[in-house]
């Protein structure tokens, strides 16, 4: 009878684990496939994970040292936090979870707060200033320890995201590098979490039991834009499957050539060679998209480029 009344409860515990385990292994190789692509991580570097105490920076520092446990390359992490003297933030918590899993951290105590509730009237989105502060400290703190590269914990909503707002509201294509040159000139910033998507690392924070801290402790309204284009995302991947990873993979395929920048394609000198031009122009095709590949819904299926750096942490997995 007991062993009866347990068997369900005992598939189902099964079941869950296999998931989290697949849920693992697919962050890992997704980390592994973005570092491998854009050659994140190096030999000998030292990798500074900005962690906040959100679902995504401890993603990161988890996977990070997975990863590095699996390398065949040797690479050091050591995590930041920046405690910017906000009302209520509970200053002990990573700390001690950085101690229980035995990783080198710094805490950088500066109050930004004060300062931001100084300059920004009552009401108004601080998180444009805040960032500015932030990022600034932090490329001084990287100077300090001696990091190569600083790891931000942006996914791929994250990017998105940025592209349509600078396309919306800044007339412009222009989104969130997964690596880029710090603004002083001076760091690699890169975000390993490129191709990951935020409903992943939202389940990997319940399973992980992460110590999370909320992000709304300074009482900034959250940027209504960024809210708009994170809703319209979702519906999109509700009502058109296929459809958000299409425009993610469009990111990676650009075409200057049948754009109107003329700083990236020289319009102006463009000559006939007469040979044929595999991208030439399809200004008389109805429908460019008929060739791709079609799944039985009728939905573009795009895959991404993932082949490994060899020479880099792209071996990690």
């Amino acid at each position: 009878m007991i062993a009866t009344t347990t068997m369900p409860g005992l598939k189902q515990a099964e079941k869950i684990a296999y998931e989290n385990n697949k849920l693992h292994k697919r962050l890992c190789r997704l980390v592994g496939e973005a570092i491998g692509d854009f050659k994140m991580i190096e030999e000998g570097d030292k990798v500074m994970v900005c962690l906040s105490g959100g679902k995504d920076s401890y993603a990161l520092l988890d996977i990070l040292l997975t990863l590095r446990e699996r390398a065949q390359i040797h690479f050091d992490i050591v995590a930041v936090n920046l405690d910017q003297k906000q009302p209520n933030f509970p200053a002990d918590v990573l700390p001690n979870y950085l101690r229980n899993i035995n990783v080198p951290f710094h805490i950088e105590n500066q109050d930004t707060y004060s300062i931001v509730k100084r300059v920004i009237p009552e009401g108004k989105t601080t998180c444009s200033l805040c960032s500015r502060l932030r990022r600034g400290i932090l490329y001084r703190v990287a100077d300090e320890l001696g990091a190569t590269k600083i790891a931000l914990g942006h996914h791929r909503d994250d990017i998105m995201e940025t592209f349509f707002l600078n396309m919306f509201f800044g007339s412009k294509l222009k989104g969130m590098p997964p690596k880029l040159q710090s603004d002083d000139g001076k760091h690699i910033v890169i975000r390993p979490l490129a191709y990951v998507r935020e409903t992943d690392t939202e389940r990997y924070a319940e399973v992980k039991n992460f110590p999370i801290i909320p992000c709304d402790l300074c009482g900034s309204q959250e940027n209504l834009q960024r809210k708009q284009i994170k809703n319209m995302l979702r519906e999109w991947d509700k009502k058109y499957p296929g459809r958000v990873e299409n425009i993610f993979s469009s990111l990676s395929t650009i075409v200057p050539s049948h754009l109107m920048d003329r700083s990236q394609f020289d319009f102006a000198e463009l000559k006939v060679t007469g040979t044929d031009l595999p991208d030439g122009d399809i200004a008389f095709d109805e429908e460019p998209c008929e060739s791709r590949d079609t799944t039985s819904q009728g939905h573009q299926t795009i895959h991404l480029h993932t082949q490994r750096n060899t020479q880099s942490a792209g071996e990690l997995d």
